[in-house]
């Protein structure tokens, strides 16, 4: 087999791509070895004797696979967590999950007539002001008031 290192380089310039991208066809090695022009070469390019490979790009299968444990709590240990406790699950995060979850039962629990409206009113203040540390906490508050 000649030495095709040439008619590489020059379609490298007319495909405008990395030399490692240019697929010279095995088959028909003799035609592309007689290639001397840019012309010439953009022929074989047009015949398919030369094409541009395609990008080799990064797989996301691994970080995919990794995602699915993660979703059912593996592979979360101390070895991999970069950042502090606040910066994975920010503090203002988890007070909008909670102080979110407590309106909504507040709201269940007037609607349903378990509570009147300033009861309601009251224990609305006292979760904004921080007091109940989750919906069971504020449950157990409300059977606490109601003896």
């Amino acid at each position: 087999m000649s030495n095709l290192s040439n008619q590489r380089r020059i379609a490298s310039k007319v495909l405008k791509v990395g030399l490692e991208r240019v697929w010279l066809n095995p088959e028909v090695s003799e035609d592309v070895a007689k290639a001397v022009t840019r012309e010439d070469i953009r022929k074989l390019v047009a015949d398919g004797a030369i094409k541009r490979k395609q990008k080799k790009g990064i797989s996301r299968a691994r970080a995919r696979a990794r995602d699915i444990k993660r979703a059912y709590g593996h592979c979360k240990g101390q070895g991999s967590r970069k950042g502090a406790k606040g910066a994975r699950r920010p503090r203002k995060e988890q007070w909008i999950k909670k102080i979110r979850a407590l309106r909504r039962r507040l709201r269940q629990l007037r609607d349903d007539g378990i509570v009147d409206a300033s009861i309601h009113h009251k224990l609305y203040r006292k979760a904004k002001g921080g007091e109940y540390r989750s919906v069971a906490h504020l449950e157990a508050h409300i059977e606490s008031i109601k003896k």
